[in-house]
């Protein structure tokens, strides 16, 4: 095995240890001499294993004091009201979300599909990130019909919440219909985003949300560090088969 597949492969088994619990938060991990004692390399194989934890916002190396856990996966729940700020504050952490991109222009025909509009319907499309503890979590996108909510990028950039913009327009309350799962490699730019590694696993996350009379209200796509969050669901929020 060449010297570049083993760091890899030991920054990947620490990284499933830290996800697992082995390491908790705040927790010291054994030296560079220790772990390279366990995996049989030298210190500078373990160094780079490290140092790519690091850039995941795994770990953070302590001059003179060691490399310490300062992140484990979030625990994210897919069911039916699915909310974002919610699901970080149960986890113990601060929440937060920068849009990147808010603007309407003609619904493409998957999104019209989605949305039950009418061909080349205007939507409102909103990009951005989710956070916890000012690290990424997500990228995300989501799709709004613009004739129902004409008000909704105005109500979004005031509040900074998808929630509160659509009570704002109206819609007190709304759930999951639908979801979808599929297991991705992060491409250039969705990488500098979730400040993660070109290639690393992501989960892309296909949903439609309805309001209370099962119209849709938005079809979203969200893309998980694969690395940062661990995805729950249970029987009412179960992706659908096909």
């Amino acid at each position: 095995m060449t010297r570049a597949l083993l760091w890899r492969e030991i920054a990947e088994t620490l990284s499933a240890e830290i996800g697992r619990g082995h390491f908790a938060r705040g927790t010291k991990l054994p030296t560079e001499a220790e772990l390279a004692a366990r995996f049989a390399v030298n210190r500078h194989t373990v160094r780079h294993a490290l140092a790519d934890l690091a850039a995941r916002g795994l770990v953070n190396a302590r001059r003179g004091a060691g490399v310490f856990v300062t992140g484990q996966p979030t625990l994210y729940p897919l069911g039916r009201r699915v909310r974002f700020h919610q699901a970080v504050q149960a986890a113990g952490q601060v929440p937060s979300r920068e849009f990147t991109r808010i603007e309407t222009r003609p619904a493409e025909p998957h999104e019209t599909a989605a949305l039950a509009l009418p061909e080349a319907a205007l939507v409102h499309v909103v990009e951005g990130v989710s956070l916890a503890d000012a690290t990424p979590l997500a990228a995300f996108r989501s799709v709004f019909p613009a004739a129902r909510f004409p008000d909704l990028p105005a109500q979004l950039a005031a509040t900074g919440s998808v929630t509160a913009a659509l009570a704002q327009a109206g819609v007190a309350d709304y759930t999951r219909a639908a979801t979808r799962l599929t297991a991705k490699a992060a491409k250039p730019m969705l990488a500098l985003r979730l400040r993660i590694a070109e290639g690393a696993p992501v989960l892309r996350s296909e949903a439609v949300n309805v309001d209370p009379a099962g119209q849709p209200v938005e079809y979203g796509v969200t893309w998980f560090a694969g690395d940062r969050v661990t995805l729950t669901v249970d029987g009412t929020g179960l992706p659908e088969s096909h």
